[in-house]
């Protein structure tokens, strides 16, 4: 698999890639490095809804036991759910046994340390460095040392509560709610009810092989037919660990993480609780976005790909909210990571205050023409620093001048490389960004 550890924890084909062997050793590295500091140290462990959950979470279970860790175990609930037991259990780190927004062959294995917070590189490079080496730093466990595990039953209960307490009654508003058939199935619908929205969900039958399949955050079409046929408010749709959000407007648009940003932004600094006046985003956030923000004196900071990078971002300026484009939105003041569900209930405040329909909010931007492709690669590293490449790259900028930018990186969970294209003519995006995409697949054979 190459280095371990990508931008959101251990990735791969499960059984294949991600195996229930690879999953003991991590279960063992991560207990005994995050456990240092814990005589009786206690992990709680969720996942969403991939078959290949319970055979994963079966061999994460033995290796955290077997170093003499107790495992609190929640079973399927969203990742922000579990970012939040983790810091309101007293326990020594939470993991998470989900692969996002993948296809369900796929699978993954993340951490959060006591506190609630993604690792840092340095935690996951000793993690891997044990798990790769095979090494067994710590003393074998016997008796009455081993670990147990522990059910938690309410769960799903807690982690609602907690969404109810962030806002006021909703009453009065119709969505549809698409939960991808993954972690939030269950909780979703229930959390939203109890605030006083009127709920349609669609996508709510997990099987353990229909996560994410043509649903969610990815695939909203479907939601933007049932937003139409039911006459809704507005759509919401979650991936299959609820992290985050993607929302459709009345009238069927599908509008990303740049406008649920604005939106919420514009809220918070009308009423003056935007923390230092400013917003943190990546650098695959719209031109319009920049642009609505500044208009609105608000301050930008800017960071890589990836809700990680946004939130040490956060930490580091002092900032409360910040987000991707995808639709992972961080509310700093609440969650510690991306958090979908927690997102929708302050969409839906906004909504409420304001008593306008959401297509009127989402006006305050005008979104710049963007494309964006996608190419399956095997060297996708080695690529990035092609010279074949980097001159296409160039290329493409110098016809755009400032008109425009290309942005090219490697996706951090996936064998991809993506390639976004961004300027005012849309037919000219297409085909520089094809051109910068063709000649990457030339380079990888």
């Amino acid at each position: 698999m190459g280095r371990l550890f990508g931008t959101d924890g251990v990735r791969g084909v499960a059984n294949s890639q991600l195996t229930p062997s690879l999953a003991f050793r991590l279960g063992q590295a991560g207990a005994y490095v995050l456990s240092k500091e814990h005589p009786h140290p206690r992990i709680v462990i969720g996942k969403d809804t991939r078959i290949s959950g319970d055979m994963l979470e079966a061999a994460l279970v033995s290796g955290i036991c077997s170093v003499g860790a107790d495992v609190l175990r929640v079973g399927v609930l969203p990742t922000p759910g579990i970012a939040l037991l983790t810091r309101t259990l007293d326990v020594s780190a939470g993991v998470v046994i989900s692969a996002s927004h993948n296809p369900v062959q796929d699978n993954g294995i993340k951490f959060f340390d006591s506190t609630g917070y993604k690792l840092p590189d340095g935690i996951e490079d000793e993690i891997e460095s044990i798990v790769l080496n095979k090494e067994k730093p710590w003393e074998v466990p016997i008796g009455g040392e081993v670990g147990r595990v522990i059910d938690i039953n309410d769960a799903g209960r807690r982690y609602m509560d907690f969404l109810k307490n962030t806002v006021g009654r909703l009453d009065g508003i119709k969505v549809v709610l698409d939960c991808a058939n993954g972690a939030a199935a269950y909780v979703g619908p229930i959390v939203l009810r109890e605030v006083g929205v009127e709920v349609i969900p669609i996508c709510n039958t997990p099987d353990g092989v229909n996560i994410n399949a043509s649903c969610g955050s990815t695939h909203p079409e479907q939601l933007q037919r049932a937003v139409i046929e039911h006459g809704a408010a507005l759509g919401l749709a979650l991936d299959g660990d609820a992290d985050r959000l993607i929302v459709v407007d009345e009238q069927g648009n599908i509008l990303d993480g740049d406008f649920i940003m604005l939106i919420c932004a514009l809220a918070q600094k009308a009423k003056g609780t935007l923390d230092l006046n400013a917003i943190v985003i990546t650098v695959m956030s719209n031109l319009g976005l920049h642009m609505a923000l500044k208009e609105a004196g608000i301050e930008i900071f800017q960071t890589q790909v990836g809700d990680r990078y946004v939130m040490e971002e956060l930490l580091r300026t002092g900032a409360k909210l910040g987000g991707e484009q995808s639709g992972h939105i961080i509310f700093l003041d609440h969650n510690t990571t991306g958090d979908g569900l927690l997102t929708a209930l302050h969409l839906l405040s906004v909504i409420k205050e304001r008593q306008i329909p959401l297509s009127q909010l989402a006006s305050q931007m005008r979104r710049l023409p963007q494309v964006l492709l996608n190419t399956t690669v095997q060297h996708k590293d080695r690529l990035m620093q092609d010279e074949r490449v980097l001159e296409k790259v160039k290329e493409a900028e110098l016809a755009l001048g400032d008109q425009g930018r290309v942005l090219v990186r490697p996706s951090g969970t996936e064998p991809l490389i993506r390639v976004m294209v961004e300027g005012p003519d849309q037919d000219k995006l297409k085909e520089l960004a094809q051109g910068v995409i063709d000649i990457i697949r030339q380079c990888d054979e």
